[in-house]
């Protein structure tokens, strides 16, 4: 009764998680087209669009912890989520003034929230699915460490950000169809 119980909540986890990273991968995918057409340099449009990516992450985590009934890294989404809370208030501080602000601003939290997503998948591991995840939040440590070295270039360009979330989301993608075999065989 136990593993049956066990097995249940595994598949709820992982169908829940499946349905957020199919979210995820259309929302990147949108987000980054929007971001690409704005231009290199910062407009209304594209300073809405550098707010509202970190505040969508923020909505993730939330239905995250609302749904996930297993493997729950609890302590690492609050921790996501402040962190994005704080990126989003950077990113409105910085985004109408400079491309190199913003370029710091979101290489730290490609940085931090690269590490956290690597916390998080890794305790997720036996859901399967997961190694896209780790994968992604190494790659997102790498490219904001990356995005803060482009800051202080002359080719300092936001466009680069619409690759980094469009990398991001076919890995939500690839997580996403693995964890479909898992919530169908629990």
């Amino acid at each position: 009764m136990m593993t049956t119980t066990l097995d249940t909540n595994a598949g709820t986890t992982a169908a829940a998680l499946r349905n957020l990273y199919v979210v995820r991968f259309g929302f990147a995918l949108i987000w980054a087209a929007l971001l690409f057409l704005t231009g290199p340099a910062p407009g209304p449009v594209s300073v809405a669009l550098l707010v509202i990516y970190p505040l969508f992450d923020v909505a993730a985590a939330i239905i995250d912890l609302r749904s996930s009934k297993t493997a729950r890294p609890t302590a690492a989404l609050y921790v996501n989520l402040a962190l994005s809370l704080l990126t989003a208030v950077g990113l409105a501080a910085t985004a109408a003034s400079s491309v190199p602000g913003v370029l710091r601003v979101w290489g730290a939290w490609a940085i931090t929230a690269g590490i956290v997503q690597l916390i998080v998948a890794v305790s997720r591991r036996r859901l399967g699915g997961q190694w896209a995840m780790i994968l992604s939040g190494a790659i997102s440590t790498i490219a904001g460490a990356a995005f803060i070295l482009q800051a202080g270039t002359p080719t300092a360009s936001l466009t680069s950000l619409a690759g980094y979330a469009t990398v991001g989301g076919v890995f939500f993608l690839i997580s996403a169809l693995r964890l479909h075999r898992t919530a169908k065989s629990a």
